[in-house]
């Protein structure tokens, strides 16, 4: 089915025989879409932007050039250019270009797979708080969300028992966040594997792999492995992080090939392409890809020493932003720092004492360091 083709289907047909309409979905998810826009919507006076996990460094020189090398070609589609991005990504995870899919960000890989797999016919198992996404959208269908707190530790931990205890036949699919979004914290790795392996076996688990760029910890797992052995697991992943390119919206999904079918059939747009053109000069570009991770190592080494200095708890972070408890109620602290011009993570309940800031540039964290003496010192 075309581009076209398929578009029509999906405003003409909805989303199958009874199903809720798409432009109802559409503009139920539009608030989504809004929500995530007024966090970049910044007041007058803001100085350092530190809310939205993004990587200040980016674009790479190199894929700076790509872009503008790319304008030529920005007259066509890019459905031709595709496929080169494809086999370059499969070649980076080990997999098949039948494994692949790119999309709008992964927060689209998120959306579609809502979508694809019909989650709004049954429920979907996911730690809260957590990154939203794939849960909004499948409620916005009239889906059944099954919320797991997570664990009441140092790191916050998703409470994988819990969330493996409460599968049941209903369940269509198992959301893991890994690091986790916005507690910045992983699970041990043999206990990952494991319920990944488990869980697959009755419904799909879906790996939100968004930061899995920033782990350190030598051989540390990446669940592309269970996709290798045909299990039913999903993994998306970003350039919008360590490669700096937020603002291009592109990522990607790896699946068996069935189920890469399944979501590309409902896909209705695609990476543009200057994104592709981007994405392929990102990938060959491991200058800058060290780069970042240093320069995120020595904003998390600022923070800690800042929360330290305050005795705050944190969670020590295997992501580009860091989550710690301030013993005030978050809406405060967002408004306190906002008066001194630093705009810092959105509420993520129900932990309402918490707050999530982003590895920003050294000096937009001296700011911050600054900032949070004068609001919780």
């Amino acid at each position: 089915m075309s581009n076209l083709s398929r578009r029509q289907w999906l405003r003409t047909a909805g989303l199958a025989s009874g199903a809720l309409p798409l432009m109802s979905v559409a503009g139920k998810a539009a608030s989504f879409e809004g929500f995530l826009a007024s966090l970049n919507h910044l007041p007058p006076g803001i100085i350092a932007k530190l809310n939205s996990n993004e990587n200040p460094y980016g674009p790479s020189e190199f894929v700076r050039k790509a872009i503008t090398n790319a304008f030529d070609k920005a007259c066509r589609y890019p459905f031709a250019d595709t496929g080169a991005i494809v086999e370059k990504v499969a070649a980076k995870e080990g997999v098949s270009p039948d494994q692949v899919l790119l999309t709008v960000g992964s927060t689209e890989g998120l959306k579609i797979t809502a979508l694809a797999l019909r989650l709004f016919e049954g429920e979907v198992i996911a730690p809260v708080p957590t990154f939203d996404a794939l849960m909004f959208y499948t409620e916005a269908m009239g889906g059944y969300v099954n919320r797991v707190p997570v664990m009441d530790n140092a790191e916050l931990s998703l409470d994988l028992d819990e969330m493996e205890r409460r599968v049941t036949a209903n369940t269509r699919l198992v959301f893991v966040c890994n690091p986790n979004n916005p507690t910045g914290s992983i699970l041990p790795a043999a206990r990952l594997r494991d319920f990944c392996e488990t869980v697959s076996k009755r419904t799909v688990v879906f790996s939100d792999e968004a930061y899995f760029d920033y782990i350190t910890e030598p051989g540390y797992p990446s669940m592309v492995e269970l996709v290798k052995k045909n299990a039913n697991v999903i993994v998306s992943r970003t350039f919008s992080k360590v490669y700096g390119m937020a603002g291009m919206r592109i990522g990607y999904l790896i699946a068996r090939p069935d189920l890469i079918r399944r979501i590309k059939a409902v896909q209705v747009d695609q990476p543009n392409m200057l994104a592709l053109h981007a994405a392929n000069a990102a990938l060959a570009d491991q200058d800058f890809y060290r780069f970042s991770l240093q320069k995120n190592a020595e904003g998390k080494a600022l923070l800690y020493q800042t929360l330290d200095s305050l005795k705050l708890h944190y969670v020590r972070s295997h992501a580009n932003f860091v989550f710690f408890k301030t013993g005030k109620d978050i809406g405060g602290v967002i408004r306190d720092m906002r008066a001194q011009g630093i705009e810092v993570g959105r509420p993520f309940l129900p932990l309402s004492e918490w707050c999530r800031v982003s590895t920003g540039k050294m000096e937009e964290l001296e700011v911050f360091k600054k900032g949070l003496l004068k609001v919780l010192g």
